[in-house]
């Protein structure tokens, strides 16, 4: 089953379990450049250039957090990437996944930015950059 959760209850599920795992399933660029929350776990799901699939995605995430009961909590940029992933996840037996609606950047605004509508940096959420 896959659940969602807003940035601010994602974070508070990381706080409470000390079990969760969060991953960043965004590319290298994004969460080296962009930002990621503190103590998340780069994998991507798909990557530049082309945004071939990682085909390693499920044994990556496996070497990461081998407890399939263990909450395993989904970030991209906007909150569709993460969806996908978490499918996958849940189809190798991953049984409690949590898809972080808004995901780090949140949707586009009129002008055609993120940031300004919602997401983990837009809910003033711990995050940093390499």
């Amino acid at each position: 089953m896959i659940d969602n959760l807003d940035p601010k209850q994602a974070w508070a599920l990381l706080q409470n379990n000390p079990s969760a795992v969060l991953i960043d399933v965004r590319t290298a660029i994004e969460h080296g450049f962009v930002g990621h929350p503190p103590k998340a776990i780069h994998i991507a799901w798909k990557e530049f250039p082309g945004m071939q699939l990682n085909p390693t995605f499920v044994e990556q995430v496996q070497q990461h957090a081998p407890d399939p009961s263990a909450p395993i909590l989904l970030l991209c940029r906007s909150g569709v990437r993460s969806v996908e992933a978490a499918k996958a996840l849940e189809a190798a037996g991953y049984r409690h996944l949590v898809n972080i609606l808004e995901g780090f950047e949140g949707p586009l605004d009129e002008q055609k930015h993120r940031g300004k509508l919602g997401g983990w940096r837009f809910h003033g959420l711990p995050w940093e950059q390499s």
